[in-house]
């Protein structure tokens, strides 16, 4: 059971709901087209540095960076010093989305909710990754089961997917507490990708990844096992979906939280600063959790907020990605300048 702390969510911005699917998904287009074009200079690389296929020499070990399966034994015995392959990328590449649908991904206290947020992030993923011969598939976790769309290349598929996300019925939890019997969770989502990507290549999960922590911070989270699997063979992105009121709550008086997946509420006072600060506390140790279970699952991590500028974080992220890959390993202390 997610652990949904969060509001009611207030009434959002008339001129964003008041839109068509349609104008939605061209004022996206617009968005990710003049906010991101020129990114797609590395091509793949743009988005997620990483390893591909063909061998392309050896560079240093860098501690925290690299992953110890690239390590290269015969440079390393030969120079003593330790040293990872490096390869080039495959020619084509394949991108497999995990977007979470789920009743939390509804939530929004911002200009855009988590939802359009997640949708957004789609968008961008497919700009990034798009080029001749490389295709985007997707898998939709939704509360009634596993939408799968078949990886396929061009500007029309990804519009349709994206066209397809945005006009999907709106899902909430229901006031008696009651879950669908299908329901599925993300790490069996998680699973149902493994077994569909069997190519090497992207593999983007975009979700709050509530699902499956548990309240022992020092206990694994059960998506995590299942992401460990999908980063041995393929690069992953974990893209965390953020609203603020998820991290803290404001001083206005009583308020209504609302488990999302469920619908079960309980009305709180916002006015005593206790209760705001161990709220805060909380979720900023939830946070905390998430992120190192993210690491230890080997996934790069990029969080994008409701609140925040969501096409420059995901520029932020893409140059703080080129700048590793780029760099020079560090010099060892002692050795040879």
């Amino acid at each position: 059971m997610r652990r949904g702390r969060v509001p009611v969510p207030v009434a959002a911005d008339p001129t964003l709901t008041d839109l068509t699917p349609n104008q939605r998904l061209r004022r996206l287009e617009l968005t990710v087209t003049r906010r991101l074009d020129g990114l797609l200079h590395g091509e793949r690389r743009g988005l997620l540095p990483g390893p591909g296929s063909e061998p392309a020499g050896s560079r240093e070990y860098r501690p925290g960076e690299d992953e110890v399966r690239r390590m290269d034994w015969s440079v390393t015995a030969r120079t003593t010093v330790p040293h990872v392959r490096e390869v080039d990328a495959d020619r084509e590449l394949t991108t497999w989305l995990l977007v979470d649908a789920s009743p939390s991904m509804e939530y929004g206290t911002a200009e855009l909710d988590k939802r359009e947020l997640a949708v957004a992030a789609v968008a961008a993923i497919g700009f990034l990754t798009a080029g001749a011969g490389n295709r985007l598939g997707a898998q939709v976790l939704t509360p009634y089961g596993l939408h799968r769309v078949p990886a396929r290349g061009g500007r029309s598929h990804l519009i349709g997917l994206l066209r397809g996300l945005l006009a999907a019925p709106r899902q909430t939890g229901e006031p008696d507490g009651h879950r669908p019997a299908d329901e599925i969770d993300l790490s069996t989502a998680l699973a149902a990708v493994h077994r569909t990507a069997h190519r090497r290549g992207l593999v983007v999960v975009i979700s709050d990844f509530l699902d499956g922590l548990p309240d022992d911070p020092h206990s694994p989270a059960t998506w995590e096992r299942p992401l460990r699997r999908l980063s041995v063979r393929h690069q992953v992105l974990a893209v965390e979906v953020v609203d603020p009121r998820e991290l803290e709550l404001p001083d206005v008086g009583l308020i209504t939280l609302a488990d999302p997946e469920t619908g079960r509420r309980r009305e709180v006072w916002t006015g005593d600063p206790g209760l705001r600060e161990r709220y805060a506390a909380a979720a900023a140790a939830q946070r905390d959790q998430l992120r190192q279970a993210l690491r230890r699952a080997g996934a790069t991590h990029l969080a994008l907020r409701t609140d925040r500028d969501w096409a420059a974080d995901i520029v932020r992220h893409v140059h703080t990605q080129r700048r590793l890959a780029l760099a020079p390993a560090a010099p060892r202390r002692g050795g040879a300048a």
